[in-house]
């Protein structure tokens, strides 16, 4: 089966353009803020490392459950804010589902809060 990874929904946008060069779209910064929103959560940003981190990339619900002491449902819920805040992509494989990061997604995120060129005072 070919897996194929659908670039992040607000890839193109002008998003990508540091806070310190220009403001926000509007568009820009509701996309944005429900990626933050979804990393707001320490159970979350937890599932989002340990995606990361998981050897290929791409980690197996069976394997990210085992890391945590939460209910089945619960991952699952947390796993689906991650995937519509457009942090996480996932593909079926048989009765399992697999996970990985969307990497233009944590472009987006590093890039705007880059502290490049920042002026102090």
């Amino acid at each position: 089966m070919s897996k194929q990874r659908p670039p992040s929904a607000t890839a193109g946008t002008e998003c990508c353009i540091p806070l310190v060069h220009e403001p926000l779209s509007a568009d820009s910064a509701a996309d944005l803020s429900r990626m933050f929103k979804a990393l707001g959560d320490p159970a979350r940003l937890r599932l989002l490392s340990v995606v990361a981190s998981h050897e290929g990339g791409e980690a197996c619900v069976c394997d990210i459950s085992d890391s945590f002491d939460l209910s089945q449902p619960t991952i699952s819920h947390h796993l689906k804010v991650l995937r519509e805040a457009g942090l996480l992509d996932c593909e079926r494989r048989g009765t399992w589902v697999y996970y990985w990061i969307v990497p233009a997604a944590m472009q987006q995120l590093s890039t705007i809060l880059s502290s490049e060129n920042l002026v102090t005072a």
